[in-house]
């Protein structure tokens, strides 16, 4: 992922690659998401993704560098034919390289012939992605979860964040508190989906599992001829519950715009991209999931999208801490964008749950 504003001087970056062998090569910035610093390297024989790790985000680098490394150490083991990206060790043998008053580095191989998207371009890439997510979580099934690292806690954690927008009714910032007084009351109105998020993490019947959490496209490394190749940022690897992942899929793809998108009328929810969704994810966990997790594959849409909009409101509300605004008002936007959404994908709540039983075969 690409800071483009990144401070990173090009002799810093070769004294990192001077630490993995690498004499000289090309650097240039890479990618278009904004946690980390990211540059592609173009060496003589071999091409490769170098990132500094944001620790502002990610407090504890170390402990994402450890769940890769028994990630990458059980897929091995148990699934040699399972396609995973690992970071390359330096020549001291580490996967994760900390330099003094610099940061965290971290080196991979750039896949030949690879290439990933922004967005969801039509229903096949959404199925390929879902499948490839699906198929990550299924091949760790027996991985022990609980030796995994909390990289960000409470990433999605519903009754925390529903707390933190609790908290900033009570103490936001008046003229805000006014401003968006329609949708605190929207939102309000609908804790029932923190409800059933509380009834969920104390069923023993929803299985913790080796969840992705930020499952939107360009996390998924495409081949040239549009199959999915695998699943990558592997950062937010924790164990989770499938309906963050199914969530993210279904907030970040089934509409045609993004949370960004300051017309509200061109938020919409696409029927065969919740297909697609469906039918991807399903075809590799759909055995894997019990019968009352398929029937809250639809709630994990509400789930994260619910989150999301409660998230950029608080953050409105104790003005702009977190998520920072690029212009008055922005994520007053983005969290009236998530309401839309999340009004949207209520009103075909019935028919995408008849959808999923008849996929599923249940």
């Amino acid at each position: 992922m690409l800071n483009l504003f990144s401070d990173i001087e090009p002799p810093m970056l070769e004294k990192v690659l001077s630490s993995y062998g690498m004499a000289a090569a090309i650097i240039q910035p890479h990618g278009s998401g904004l946690i980390h610093d990211t540059w592609k390297i173009i060496d003589q024989s071999q091409d490769y993704i170098l990132q500094k790790v944001n620790e502002k985000v990610f407090k504890e680098p170390q402990h994402i560098a450890d769940n890769i490394e028994a990630i990458d150490y059980w897929l091995k083991k148990n699934h040699p034919e399972y396609f995973f990206v690992a970071p390359l060790t330096t020549k001291n043998n580490e996967a994760l390289l900390n330099i003094k008053d610099q940061g965290y580095f971290r080196l991979f191989p750039f896949v030949k012939d690879s290439c990933t998207y922004d967005i969801a371009q039509f229903p096949g890439q959404a199925f390929e992605a879902a499948r490839q997510f699906g198929l990550f979580t299924r091949k760790l099934r027996d991985f022990p979860v609980e030796n995994l690292k909390i990289t960000i806690p409470n990433f999605h954690n519903l009754i925390y964040r529903y707390e933190q927008f609790r908290q900033a009714i009570q103490n936001g910032n008046p003229s805000r508190l006014q401003e968006t007084k329609d949708d605190i009351y929207f939102l309000s109105s609908h804790d029932h989906i923190v409800s059933t998020y509380q009834k969920i993490i104390s069923n023993k019947e929803f299985k913790l599992r080796v969840t992705h959490h930020d499952t939107k496209i360009s996390n998924v490394l495409f081949d040239k001829n549009g199959k999915g190749i695998c699943v990558i940022d592997l950062d937010t690897v924790m164990p989770g519950y499938f309906i963050s992942d199914v969530g993210d899929m279904m907030r970040t793809y089934l509409s045609p715009v993004s949370e960004e998108e300051k017309n509200f009328e061109k938020i919409s929810i696409r029927e065969d991209y919740f297909e697609a969704i469906a039918k991807g994810y399903l075809k590799e966990m759909g055995a894997e999931l019990n019968p009352l997790e398929i029937l809250h594959f639809v709630y994990a849409g509400l789930f994260m999208i619910y989150m999301q909009a409660l998230r950029f409101l608080t953050d409105y509300l104790e003005n702009d801490k977190y998520y920072g605004a690029s212009y008055e008002g922005h994520n007053y936007i983005r969290a009236g964008n998530q309401v839309t959404l999340l009004k949207r994908l209520l009103e075909k709540k019935d028919l995408f749950e008849e959808m999923v039983l008849e996929i599923a075969g249940k």
